[in-house]
């Protein structure tokens, strides 16, 4: 029951999986947002891209009308920004710009200052149900904190799952957002990071000065 650009097998319960945990208010808000994740499936989204400077490098950004879909990191492993926009928005509008690239850019900017803690952004998240919900357990990772992976497992409600946490847990489309660089391996050890494991100490340590703590 994937939830992917342009899919529409399985469509509505997977919709209703993505949003029910996106949102605080399900019965105000799930029909909202369902409905805009539907049109963008069914009648293609509109999708913008940008690049903003952090002191982590250049972050390229993509968003749509219903929220931010991918942060690619310097040094990405995996298929790249450009292959993972082609394979999962391929029947997205390209347009220049979109209202949510500026917010997300001043988010990033008041996070690398260490003025903002939680990002506000709504996200166009396309995953399947358990990578959705390693995710939001990721979201749930107090800023300047740590959880391991087996401990993501357990709150995905697989706790034997260990190894394919860690692997949703990598294919985060939208780290920092998802704060993805607060989860690690047994016994402090850092365990991987999409962008590299510099990228993940800065990050971490860049929490814990904010907190007052240190490494």
């Amino acid at each position: 029951m994937d939830v992917k650009a342009g899919g529409q097998r399985e469509l509505l319960p997977s919709l209703v999986f993505v949003v029910g945990f996106l949102v605080d208010d399900l019965e105000v808000s799930l029909n909202h947002h369902a409905l805009m994740m539907l049109r963008s499936m069914l009648m293609g989204a509109k999708l913008a891209t940008a690049v903003v400077e952090t002191p982590l490098g250049n972050l390229r950004l993509a968003v749509t009308e219903t929220g931010v879909a991918r942060l690619g990191l310097p040094r990405s492993s995996g298929p790249g920004f450009a292959g993972w926009l082609r394979t999962t928005f391929a029947d997205a509008e390209r347009v220049p710009w979109l209202p949510l690239v500026d917010k997300l850019s001043q988010e990033l900017a008041e996070y690398f200052a260490g003025r903002r803690r939680e990002f506000s952004v709504p996200l166009d998240l396309r995953g399947t149900p358990f990578q959705l919900a390693v995710w939001h357990e990721i979201s749930a990772i107090p800023y300047g904190e740590t959880r391991t992976y087996s401990a993501v497992a357990a709150g995905a409600e697989r706790p034997r799952a260990v190894r394919a946490a860690g692997t949703a847990t990598g294919n985060n489309p939208v780290p920092i957002v998802i704060p993805c660089h607060r989860v690690i391996a047994a016994k402090g050890r850092l365990g991987g990071f999409s962008g590299g494991l510099d990228a993940k100490r800065r990050l971490l340590a860049l929490e814990r000065a904010s907190t007052g703590e240190l490494l």
